[in-house]
């Protein structure tokens, strides 16, 4: 399938500019042709005639959706290998992902960095007059945009949480905080998503309450997940391409949550040392297409690296 049938079947947005450069040569030498590249990531469509592409992990990487001109070296295969993970661990609970239980040929060099996706399109729903695309949040603790809400007297969900709750505050049931997906995401009441969306949320609620428990019993504490819902070719739902990974969830290892160290093992990291080196001011200034130029230490480097080893590690079935 190429580019024009999944353009055909709707699959495929017009915002999302193609590419025309050739990929990695031992992929389109067996007829995968690169298609479009993201900021961390690249997709080929794939021979033959079904609705599925190829995902293929690079090490570039970027934060507060600033791209940059910084590799980490293995990372690529380490969120790979996470991502599969958490994709088994949803389908053991029922849920189909857009990642399929397939993949290239292992004898490949590129092997380890390719997933092979379903090809879906974003789930859309009307939420008081708009169409508008989602991502459902679950939270175990209270922390981050949503305790600076409470502090304020804010209540963007409509959840009704009070002023007096202490930052990391554990909740005794996670809680729903679902936004829109786009350039910023907005948050939505609650209870109206819930209304659009029951089947849905009830499953994701209850794989995130498994997969909490799951890392819990082995070392590492999920402070929060955000998940993407997809629709397949044939109308029915699928869970995204990011499923319980570094890239969509907060993972802090629970002998450093017991000790109040709060930082968790994922690119916080590099959020944090991008925020001390004042990267979103510096980024006002791309233009399109550009990268900005960043010098990160392999201390920093080699920490977030350390922190995909121990998650792999502890949460591999």
């Amino acid at each position: 399938m190429n580019i024009s049938d999944i353009t055909a079947l709707g699959l495929w947005p017009d915002s999302k500019k193609t590419t025309a450069e050739k990929g990695i040569s031992e992929l389109e030498d067996l007829g995968y042709n690169l298609f479009y590249i993201g900021k961390n990531a690249d997709l080929y469509t794939c021979p033959g005639k079904d609705a599925k592409v190829l995902l293929v992990r690079s090490d570039r990487c970027s934060v507060f959706d600033i791209p940059l001109n910084l590799e980490i070296e293995g990372k690529g295969v380490s969120q790979t290998a996470i991502s599969n993970n958490g994709a088994a661990f949803a389908r053991e609970t029922g849920i189909r992902t857009a990642i399929l239980a397939e993949n290239v040929d292992s004898s490949l060099s590129i092997a380890p960095r390719c997933q092979m996706m379903e090809l879906c399109k974003p789930l859309e729903a009307e939420i008081d007059g708009e169409v508008v695309q989602f991502e459902f949040i679950f939270r175990n603790y209270l922390t981050g945009s949503l305790y600076e809400a409470c502090q304020n007297g804010n209540d963007p969900y409509g959840l009704e949480l009070t002023s007096d709750l202490k930052q990391w505050h554990k909740f005794e049931t996670p809680i729903f905080t679902p936004t829109t997906k786009g350039v910023k995401d907005i948050p939505l009441n609650t209870a109206k998503v819930r209304e659009v969306f029951p089947e849905i949320i009830t499953s994701l609620e209850k794989l995130f309450k498994e997969f909490t428990q799951f890392a819990q019993d082995n070392g590492i504490i999920i402070v929060d997940t955000k998940f993407e819902a997809f629709v397949d070719a044939d109308g029915q739902w699928v869970l995204g391409d990011e499923v319980l990974t570094p890239e969509s969830s907060r993972f802090i290892a629970k002998k450093d949550f017991d000790n109040g160290d709060f930082i968790s093992m994922d690119k916080q990291i590099l959020r944090n040392f991008g925020t001390k080196e004042n990267w979103k001011e510096k980024s006002k200034s791309l233009q399109a297409g550009e990268k900005l130029d960043v010098v990160v230490p392999d201390s920093i480097k080699n920490t977030i690296l350390n922190g995909y080893s121990t998650i792999l590690e502890s949460l591999s079935k």
